[in-house]
């Protein structure tokens, strides 16, 4: 999408526009320097987490194409609502331009349709 962030709640919701990764990824502790192919890596006290294209990874990843400021307020507790009334356990990862949801594998199909619902329901 191109132009300026989007900030309020409504005009997020309607410009998600998810997008859903074919590839498989996993979240792995890592030593040392991070795989080059990581998508985020992620430094804790406890260690460093990367999270990794892996054929057969536990989780699915839907890119929202809005880009949403950094400062709006509502996406993320939105989309995660949506997608608990379903069951559906979500991690976000907040970009400078975008939002990227991990989802459980196997219930990607599911998540990408709530996501669709709840962006043509604004």
């Amino acid at each position: 999408m191109t132009g300026g962030p989007v900030g309020d709640l409504a005009g997020m919701l309607a410009g998600m526009a998810p997008v859903l990764d074919p590839r498989g990824w996993s979240f792995t502790l890592v030593e040392g320097d991070a795989p080059a192919d990581a998508f985020a890596i992620i430094r804790e006290e406890e260690g460093t987490t990367a999270i990794v294209p892996q054929a057969g990874g536990d989780f699915a990843r839907i890119t929202l194409q809005v880009h949403s400021a950094l400062e709006g307020v509502g996406l993320t507790a939105a989309v995660s609502a949506a997608l608990a009334g379903s069951g559906i356990a979500c991690n976000v990862v907040a970009g400078f331009h975008h939002d990227h949801l991990f989802v459980p594998w196997e219930r990607r199909d599911e998540a990408l349709a709530i996501l669709q619902r709840l962006a043509s329901s604004v």
